[in-house]
């Protein structure tokens, strides 16, 4: 079925296609959406919304429900997920699939209610206490708002470990037609949540391991689960990349300014491809190698002053050059910003 739809929106129907029935949250602009969308549509279906009374209890609800094994989420925005950490910790910790989408607004502290992508460092690089990752998901448009998000129930699943959806305040407030289709959920059988029943009255859900070998074996595992991940889970997307002298890297709303820029210095006789990674987590490195070797030049575009721009460098090695152009506040640079302030001097270094 095609419809005009909010990305906040999106979610919501994704996840309920993918078989969520739980929300747990706190409403937050500009995520706040998410959170009414699950209140209209969740009851419809027979699951459960209820409003926390803080992003703290929200994402000890999440662990509860997770525990139990069922299909959970929560979202919000920056602020918020800085709440979160504890409990995405005590998840991950827990090998407990959960979903946590975060609209990202500007920052630090209160910051504003517009558009940054200045929450990748503590998404992507952990945020919590301990060692673990999380499964992070960058949609660029309402279509894989939705189609993200099912995938990220299936990865949490698959790993038994928190998986986030990390999208702009552009991509949740913007409305663009989406096309969906109802599927069967595929769910997993989870013998080791908890049910009430005799046969799981035996399963212990925690992150609490008392002798530091077994501690050491417990983070070995997840450790082995996160180097399968990063071998397995690595997406991205590459646009007019087989001939480009000047390679740009930008995701969410960014990464759809950077393919118009692209198509413009294209149409000026300069040869520019554009590479959008789609897991911020695991990074798709090997993607973005491969792509670099044929390049000059790398040109990083965030709404941030540079969080993903090192996973960019650390990637290429030094190989190749890479230059960063950055917007914050809320500030979104247009298609003649990137173009006229940015490439055309990128262009004159090659």
């Amino acid at each position: 079925m095609r419809q005009l739809c909010k990305g906040n929106v999106a979610i919501v129907k994704g996840a309920i296609l993918a078989g969520c029935r739980a929300y747990y949250g706190y409403p937050i602009t500009p995520a706040s959406e998410i959170a009414e969308a699950a209140a209209l549509y969740l009851p419809q279906i027979g699951g459960t919304f209820l409003q926390a009374e803080s992003e703290v209890a929200a994402i000890n609800m999440v662990y509860g429900a997770a525990a139990a094994g069922a299909r959970v989420m929560t979202a919000s925005s920056g602020p918020g997920l800085s709440l979160m950490q504890e409990g995405l910790s005590y998840c991950a910790g827990s090998e407990l699939p959960c979903v946590i989408v975060d609209i990202n607004r500007g920052g630090p502290g209160l910051g504003n209610i517009a558009p940054e992508q200045s929450d990748y460092f503590a998404l992507v690089k952990g945020g919590g206490h301990g060692c673990y990752r999380n499964l992070v998901l960058a949609p660029a448009s309402v279509q894989e708002m939705a189609d993200l998000t099912m995938l990220a129930f299936d990865l949490a699943d698959k790993y038994r470990n928190p998986a986030i959806v990390m999208a702009d305040g552009f991509i949740g407030q913007m409305m663009e037609p989406l096309e969906l289709e109802y599927r069967e959920p595929q769910i997993p059988e989870r013998p080791w949540a908890v049910k009430g029943t005799a046969e799981t009255r035996k399963n212990l859900i925690n992150s609490i391991y008392l002798e530091p070998d077994a501690l050491e074996a417990h983070i070995r595992k997840l450790e082995a689960k996160y180097i399968r991940a990063s071998q397995i889970e690595p997406r991205h997307e590459t646009f007019e990349t087989d001939d480009a002298e000047v390679l740009l890297v930008g995701y969410g709303i960014t990464s759809r300014v950077l393919r118009s820029a692209v198509e413009m210095a294209r149409r000026e006789g300069l040869k520019a491809g554009l590479f959008r990674p789609i897991t911020l987590w695991p990074f798709p490195k090997q993607a973005l190698a491969d792509a670099a070797k044929k390049v000059q030049k790398i040109l990083v575009v965030e709404l941030s002053n540079g969080q993903m721009l090192e996973d960019v460098r650390l990637t290429v090695n030094g190989k190749v050059p890479v230059e960063f152009y950055g917007r914050t506040g809320g500030n979104v640079p247009s298609v003649e910003e990137v173009h006229s302030h940015v490439m055309q001097r990128v262009m004159a270094l090659v």
